[in-house]
């Protein structure tokens, strides 16, 4: 049955209308999917843009970054990771972890270790971790590691890796110029300590005999007492000779420290030096009742060295045993010969040396006791100068000691002769005493001389001691009035201070030496001063003096030498 008109209309209506509606709907998608086209793109170019800054960030930091998935899988990484691990082109462009772990795996010296601590980070994600690794081709790596979970769904890791090496190395430098400079500061520390000590300790050892030469001096200028003045002299003598003794032990240090100790070598027989040494020290051993004993082998044989500078170490050694070894007891000296070198040994049975100052027994300016209420006297050089003499020597000194109050021993050893010297057997050390007393009116009769020296108790001296034998003194306080003095009185000999104001005894000589024969200008000149060091003598010659002569003189010295410069050396009975 066909529809009415009136229902096609309806119909046709129907689907009009729902046609219109499906058109509308459709517009409306269409609409909706542009929009979300557009939103799509703008988040893509967001996107785009945050993974840009993050390669941006990922690269600018000095960590080595990689990033993965829950799986382990390389999502991505900086460059400075692939420096720091040195990946190769294959496995950066895989991306694949496991390749990328097992090349990382060979670049280690233990790759089990390596692996180890991989799986460990994996299973624990610590925070952080320092580690040291080393690598196959010898490269300690010292890292510092920091992993973070990506959220907190636990879905990838970022890993940082940081090459702590060159920090490391730098703080351990650190550390070790900062324990260098606490052990110089300490070094100097206690060589300022040594010094300080030294320094009281001179100026005790000085003072202590100008204290009995002055104190006596007083008292022999008030006495008639014969007996009283014969005791003063001789304290005041003995006192004298003392400090003349520190005196040369300070310029023989000066001269060891400079370099500048000259050896007179010959052919020495040392049976006959510690004899001589053993002799000079009787005195000292009867006064304290020690028994000084020698065991010497008569077959040691000979060495070469400087037999004054030799007797002067025993003597220093001898002395040093008497002075620690308490009244009765015994110091014994043996010589022996040890395959192929002589060794001498100098016992005692004093009071020891405690185990921790032995080993610095040798050295300069040390005492075990520097203390104010200490026993003995002197500058703690004796035994250095030994030490550096017998080096001189080729040679080596050792000392032990069981402990405080068992006695020490010092042993020298020193190289035997090998090869044949000629020597004159008649030679003599220039140092060495000769044995002939030189008479002290040796006849100066007819010497006319000029003293020349700022200090008045210098000049007086000199003209007491050359007046005595006959000679015609006189004396000027300056190089200007001895300049005036030379031309009026033409003397025979010229004696000249050095260290005098204004001009110094350099600078008159070289003047003098200026000057024609007959105004003097040839004139024998003796320096006689207190500056005795090798350079002050060089100097001295080179400025025109034809000897020179250290403050304190012995006069038979002195005189000996002006009448050897005056053509006077035949000796006239008084």
């Amino acid at each position: 049955m066909k529809p009415t008109e009136n229902e096609e209309q309806l119909l046709k209506s129907a689907a009009l209308q729902t046609a219109n509606t499906i058109l509308a709907a459709r517009r409306r998608a269409e609409q909706e999917l542009v929009k979300a086209k557009e939103a799509l793109e703008a988040k893509t170019v967001e996107l785009a843009h945050s993974l840009a800054m993050i390669s941006a960030t990922l690269e600018s930091t000095t960590d080595g970054i990689l990033v993965t998935d829950e799986h382990g899988r390389v999502i991505t990484f900086n460059q400075r990771y692939v420096e720091m691990w040195r990946l190769p082109g294959e496995v950066i462009d895989s991306r694949e972890h496991q390749k990328l772990l097992q090349i990382v795996d060979r670049q280690f010296a233990n790759p089990s270790e390596f692996r180890d601590r991989v799986a460990s980070i994996y299973a624990t994600s610590p925070a952080e971790s320092f580690d040291v690794l080393r690598t196959a081709n010898g490269r300690i790596f010292e890292r510092y590691s920091r992993v973070q979970g990506v959220d907190n769904r636990n879905v990838g890791r970022v890993w940082s890796f940081r090459d702590i090496t060159e920090r490391k190395h730098a703080e351990a430098e650190r550390e070790q110029l900062l324990v260098s400079e606490r052990e110089a500061r300490e070094q100097a520390e206690h060589e300022m300590r040594i010094k300080d000590e030294f320094l009281a300790t001179l100026s005790h050892e000085l003072r202590t005999p100008l204290n009995a030469i002055l104190g006596w001096a007083n008292v022999l200028r008030t006495s008639d007492n014969p007996q009283e003045i014969a005791e003063g002299l001789e304290v005041i003598e003995r006192n004298a000779r003392a400090q003349t003794q520190i005196t040369e032990d300070l310029l023989d240090m000066s001269r060891i420290i400079s370099g500048k100790v000259r050896l007179d070598v010959q052919r020495v027989d040392l049976l006959a030096v510690i004899r001589a040494a053993i002799e000079s020290v009787k005195p000292m051993a009867a006064a304290k009742e020690i028994r000084l004993t020698s065991v010497l082998d008569p077959l040691a044989g000979p060495i070469s060295g400087d037999p004054a500078r030799l007797q002067q170490v025993l003597w220093n050694l001898l002395t040093n045993a008497l002075k620690f070894t308490p009244k009765g007891r015994q110091v014994q000296v043996v010589l022996e010969r040890v395959n192929s070198h002589l060794e001498i040994s100098v016992h005692d049975s004093g009071q020891g040396i405690n185990p921790d100052f032995l080993p610095h027994v040798f050295d300069r300016f040390r005492q075990a006791d520097a203390s104010a209420t200490r026993e003995q006297r002197g500058l703690g050089l004796g035994l250095a100068i030994v030490k550096n003499l017998i080096e001189l020597h080729g040679g080596s000194v050792r000392a032990k000691s069981p402990g405080s109050n068992k006695g020490s021993t010092f042993t020298i050893v020193l190289p035997v002769v090998t090869a044949h010297m000629d020597a004159d057997p008649h030679r003599q050390h220039p140092r060495a005493a000769t044995g002939e007393v030189v008479d002290e009116k040796l006849s100066l009769e007819g010497v006319r001389v000029l003293a020349v020296d700022d200090e008045a108790d210098a000049r007086h001296l000199v003209k007491r001691i050359l007046g005595g034998c006959g000679a015609e003194v006189e004396t000027a306080d300056s190089a200007a009035v001895a300049l005036r003095y030379l031309r009026k009185t033409k003397p025979n000999v010229l004696i000249v201070d050095i260290g005098m104001p204004d001009e110094d005894g350099y600078r008159m000589m070289r003047k003098v030496r200026q000057l024609p024969t007959q105004e003097g200008g040839n004139v024998p000149a003796i320096a006689l001063t207190a500056f005795a060091r090798s350079q002050d003598r060089r100097r001295a010659v080179l400025s025109g003096f034809q000897m020179h002569i250290a403050k304190p003189v012995e006069p038979s010295e002195l005189i000996a030498m002006v009448a050897s410069l005056a053509g006077r050396t035949s000796a006239i009975s008084a």
